[in-house]
């Protein structure tokens, strides 16, 4: 069974940074398709980041592109998210997805078979 879980949230004020953490139980990350998605209160889960399985390929939302970052160790365990210039609508639960069959970047979150039990990100203006 594999099992995701985040780490790293907290409460920020704008314009801080936190570093997200997903550990992979199991296997390393170069096994993973990896991504990242969130949900804010009364909203739909959107996502924010995703990284490929082996070759590290990532993407980005236009609404998060210029300030978070994606980024793994392939003989590691780990995907982080690295997230900079926060801004209050960042505030949400942060999810972490994974899946195994994929090689390229997953977009959709009906597409991941994984995914970790979440962390809150507040930030406050």
């Amino acid at each position: 069974q594999v099992q995701l879980v985040e780490s790293g949230g907290g409460s920020v004020q704008a314009g801080g940074s936190l570093r997200l953490s997903c550990t992979v139980s199991g296997r390393t990350v170069s096994e993973y398709a990896m991504g990242w998605f969130r949900q804010a209160p009364g909203k739909e889960r959107e996502f924010v980041c995703a990284i490929s399985r082996s070759d590290s390929r990532t993407y980005c939302a236009d609404s998060v592109k210029d300030r978070f970052t994606i980024f793994k160790d392939n003989d590691k365990t780990t995907v982080y998210l690295q997230m900079n210039s926060l801004k209050s609508e960042d505030t949400a639960v942060y999810y972490c997805a994974a899946d195994d069959w994929a090689y390229g970047i997953i977009l959709d979150s009906t597409l991941y078979k994984y995914w970790g039990q979440g962390t809150q990100v507040t930030v406050s203006s």
